[in-house]
Formats: C-alpha cells, structure tokens, sequence
C-alpha cells in the first residue's frame, strides 16, 4: 500500500509505544522510513528494535522537538537522502509528573508551557518545514486521546494540550489542502504504553475501558498501525481535519 513512498516518524520509544506498531504497519507495506530518537539511549534502544523486526533500516536520526535548529537539520538530512517526503506521523506528548498526579487547578505556569509545547506546538514545528519536501501532497497523522473532550481522572493538563493538538490539525487541514496535505489525528483507547504508565489509576481505568467499551475489549497497538496506515495511503484520500477514534467504540458511552 506504501511501496515507493516515504515518510517521518517521531516518537518511538520502546516496542510498546504506539508510534513502534505504527513503525511496523507501514514497513510492512513497503514504506521508506525515518525514525528520529532523542539521545543516545533511545538511539540504542530504536537501533535494536529495528534491527530484530524490521525488513528493511530506516534511516535514524537525531532530533528535539523543543530544538528549533535540530528540526532544521532533521529536515536538511531528509532532504540530502530522499527527493520528497510523503508522510509524517506525529507521536510526541509530555507532561510533568505532578501536574498528572494532582488537581488541575494547581498546574504550574511552566508545567503548562512544557505539556502545550511539546504536546501541541511540536505538531507546528515538525510540519511547517517538511511542507517543501511534501511536494506531491502527503498526509501527516497525529495521536490524541478522549481526555481532550472529556474530563479523564489525572490527566489534567495533557487533556489540555491535546484539546490543542486536535484544533491545530482542523487549522492545518485548512492552510495545507491547497497543497493536497492531509492532517488528521487518530484518538486510541487505552493501551499499556510507557507513557500510559505515567497516569495514576492507569491499569483500573484500562480494565473498566475494557469491559465498557462496545466492543467489550481493549484495543491492540497493531490497531493503531493499522488505522494509521488507512491514513497515510491513498485509501484516505478523501479525509482531512478529523480525529479518528480507534477505542473499541469506548467514547460512545459517556463515562
């Protein structure tokens, strides 16, 4: 489905987090990648991974989204190597510890900074400079969450940050249709990811999601890399400015 295209990935951590089952869906169907990996552990640790499940290496390369002149260069590496990028997929989200574990109310001037930089406007800083690259159209995807339409216990201020993050795909839907770009954003249920962990109530919350949802289950990560793969092939073509739940139908119920 992707044979002949190429595409960025951000935000592979470890074979649990989402962005890895995303990886895998779109290697699988024949997609040149880049994987970026923040210090030399991650590097290690993504070198690996690629290594023991991938058919084919992609290309790794550093890059801090909080690092205006790392993007830069993430994107003059991806140009030397490759005529046009295709795809991007965007799995990077933040929050300090404490301003998941306690009320809202009390989310620090700073914590709030760092969650929405990170968590939203890294979705800005990682589109705007790919757009020359992406000169016969492409599709960028996105990962949010429920927590940015509902109140979801301890997640606070990354509610907030996704709520963001959904409104800057509708706007950059618009800006980058005439272009033929499609941005959307995917909204997974519960998965046990590292980040996931963070959540206090984590794993009660990702058993009652289970049993509620309509499906009566939990969802798989290659559920996700799957629905992510529907978007960034021209299946999708069709298909720009939505968020996409891929929860077992969990956000029909209400609670």
């Amino acid at each position: 489905m992707l044979s002949g295209k190429t595409g960025l990935i951000l935000g592979v951590a470890n074979r649990h987090s989402l962005a890895w089952h995303i990886t895998r869906a779109l290697s699988d169907a024949g997609a040149r990648l880049i994987l970026t990996f923040q210090g030399e552990r991650f590097e290690k640790r993504i070198n690996k991974l690629c290594a023991e499940f991938l058919q084919s290496s992609p290309l790794l390369l550093p890059c801090d989204v909080e690092d205006d002149r790392q993007i830069e260069d993430l994107y003059t590496q991806i140009g030397q190597a490759y005529e046009r990028l295709d795809f991007i997929i965007h799995s990077i989200a933040y929050a300090e510890k404490e301003d998941l574990a306690g009320k809202f109310v009390n989310t620090s001037r700073e914590g709030f900074k760092k969650a929405l930089t990170i968590s939203a406007y890294s979705l800005l800083a990682v589109v705007r400079p790919a757009v020359p690259l992406m000169t016969g159209g492409g599709s960028i995807v996105t990962l949010s969450y429920l927590g940015s339409q509902r109140f979801i216990p301890h997640y606070n201020v990354m509610g907030v940050a996704k709520a963001a993050l959904e409104s800057s795909v509708r706007y950059l839907a618009y800006d980058l249709g005439e272009k033929d770009i499609r941005v959307n954003a995917l909204s997974p249920g519960p998965v046990n990811t590292l980040s996931a962990r963070g959540i206090r109530g984590f794993t009660n919350f990702l058993s009652y999601a289970g049993e509620n949802a309509p499906l009566k289950r939990n969802i798989e990560g290659d559920e996700i890399g799957n629905a992510a793969l529907f978007l960034c092939s021209d299946l999708s073509r069709g298909i720009t400015g939505e968020t996409i739940f891929v929860d077992a139908g969990y956000h029909l119920k209400g609670y």
